[in-house]
């Protein structure tokens, strides 16, 4: 469930487990999916972005977590603790921040039913372009 459309190889430290996905009945065109991201001692995920109407949550279950999204600064996360993506985010960084401890987090994504490819890998020659952030802002609302 990474990305059906992803190079081979492009996220090869994660583990993704799908653990849940609904239509939000109170939502219009909107779905709820949950996946579990696992990373061994060391792992990482390649720079990505998710599909144009993602918001996503995610939140560390165990380890520590090392993230950086778009030009903001690298946070280290642990248990109990979360960020967020907004739509059209890129995440620059994603990974464990230990090199002897595993981690894993739970990434809830709410997004169009239609959009079936949740993560996609990014380079800087192969980027998008990416939405102006307060539409984006809009769209949550």
């Amino acid at each position: 469930m990474v990305s059906k459309h992803a190079a081979p190889g492009a996220f090869p430290d994660e583990t993704v487990t799908p653990v849940f996905r609904h239509d939000i009945p109170n939502v219009d065109r909107r779905t709820m999916v949950a996946v579990v991201v696992r990373y061994p001692p060391g792992g990482r995920s390649s720079v990505h972005r998710h599909a144009p109407s993602a918001f996503i949550y995610a939140h560390v279950l165990s380890g520590a977590i090392r993230s950086q999204v778009d030009d903001g600064q690298p946070r280290t996360f642990g248990p109990g603790q979360g960020f967020y993506e907004n739509p059209g985010s890129r995440h620059m960084l994603s990974e464990n921040a230990s090199a002897i401890e595993a981690a894993s987090m739970l990434a809830i994504f709410i997004v169009d039913p239609d959009e079936d490819e949740l993560t996609i890998a990014d380079d800087d020659a192969g980027m998008p372009p990416r939405p102006d952030r307060r539409a984006a802002s809009r769209r949550l609302i």
